[in-house]
């Protein structure tokens, strides 16, 4: 299966549990791949036959920076989701990170991966 890949999206939002991380939006990293047949697009090089990057990022972002969630396993969640929204989408996995969340390490996080049913 073909991948679409989004490497690196920093976005910041409310994330957490911690009074504190309610109060004050912070850096969340995000890493995607979606899973799809790209044969078409690569054939006759038409966006329509494409899964559009530059759109699923857009979701992304507005949806991190709104949705104040208290796990990064929930955003993960939402992501997933929103990825598979789109009409080509077989499958999505999902990288989310907090940088600086613990002590001693770059970041921590989840990563998942949803399939279309």
């Amino acid at each position: 299966m073909d991948k679409v890949i989004i490497k690196d999206l920093l976005v910041r939002g409310i994330i957490g549990i911690n009074d504190w991380e309610r109060e004050q939006a912070q850096d969340i990293l995000i890493n995607i791949e979606i899973s799809a047949d790209l044969r078409a697009a690569g054939e006759n090089d038409r966006i329509e036959d494409c899964v559009n990057y530059r759109t699923v990022s857009k979701k992304v972002i507005a949806h991190a920076e709104s949705a104040a969630r208290f796990t990064v396993e929930a955003l993960a969640a939402d992501i997933a989701a929103l990825c598979l929204e789109e009409p080509l989408a077989q499958a999505a996995r999902v990288r989310v990170e907090k940088p600086g969340a613990v002590r001693f390490a770059r970041s921590v996080g989840v990563e998942i991966e949803r399939r279309r049913e």
